[in-house]
């Protein structure tokens, strides 16, 4: 585990008994006669990073959809902040105070990175387009990308339009953070990139909910991992998960990776 994982880890001990920011309750999505997530129960303290893991197919993307309001829920309830958010007309308010980074960066093509970094907060919050400009030249200095404000997202690496992705969510000043697979889609020299700029954010506290398949990314940067397969939470732990699953489903899919990382 790198030193700053660790750091981030220890700093955040005395938060952990903090109510939950993002609460599912019984939480149930099917698509036609299937059902994807069969009531699953998941919580997220303030600077608290959860990692969800678990087979292709078994519904973490649909999860962090569902949380966010890209999916409409066929049962249970969402709450931020003690506050029920699940319903139709509070989505725009969710989604306004959340924030959440595809595996695809789902940039806009025909806009400068700047631009896209900024159009979230002006359409949604009506932000002064001055300061956040300024703002959103500081999040690009962050990542390394301050010379590439004026470029269009066409002519940048994959690493680079994800950094920008994840600059655009932070605009808006979530108060939870949503990654999913966001290094599924890269090369895998330039997944470090990216993977370097999240533990930088939870070395800082910003609290997530991360979907990954990089098991050694989940290990450095998790509180909690959070295992799904067929419906529901199989199992959750820390750190400890890792070395010492205790559900035969969850050493059985960890050992996959243990096959993979030894050819």
């Amino acid at each position: 585990m790198s030193a700053s994982a660790t750091n981030h880890k220890t700093a955040l001990e005395g938060e952990k008994s903090l109510s939950p920011v993002l609460e599912l309750r019984g939480l149930v999505k099917r698509f036609d006669d299937h059902t994807v997530l069969d009531g699953i129960d998941l919580s997220v303290r303030a600077g608290e990073v959860v990692v969800l893991v678990g087979p292709s197919g078994c519904g973490k993307s649909t999860l962090l959809r569902c949380a966010i309001g890209l999916e409409k829920i066929d049962g249970g309830s969402i709450l931020l902040d003690g506050q029920e958010v699940s319903g139709r007309e509070r989505s725009q308010e969710l989604r306004s105070r959340m924030g959440m980074v595809f595996q695809s960066y789902d940039l806009f093509p025909n806009m400068s990175v700047l631009d896209n970094v900024m159009l979230a907060p002006v359409l949604v919050r009506g932000a002064d387009k001055a300061e956040l400009r300024q703002r959103a030249l500081a999040l690009l200095d962050r990542v390394g990308l301050a010379d590439k404000a004026d470029a269009r997202p066409a002519t940048l690496s994959g690493g680079q339009q994800q950094r920008v992705a994840i600059c655009r969510a932070l605009a808006m000043d979530p108060e939870v953070l949503l990654l999913d697979e966001v290094t599924a889609a890269l090369d895998p020299e330039m997944v470090h990139e990216v993977l370097q700029v999240v533990l930088e954010l939870a070395d800082e506290g910003l609290t997530m909910l991360i979907v990954t398949h990089e098991m050694a990314f989940a290990r450095a940067i998790a509180d909690r991992v959070v295992m799904l397969d067929g419906g529901g939470v199989v199992e959750e732990g820390d750190e400890t998960f890792f070395d010492a699953p205790v559900t035969d489903r969850a050493k059985a899919f960890l050992k996959t990776f243990e096959f993979h990382r030894d050819r």
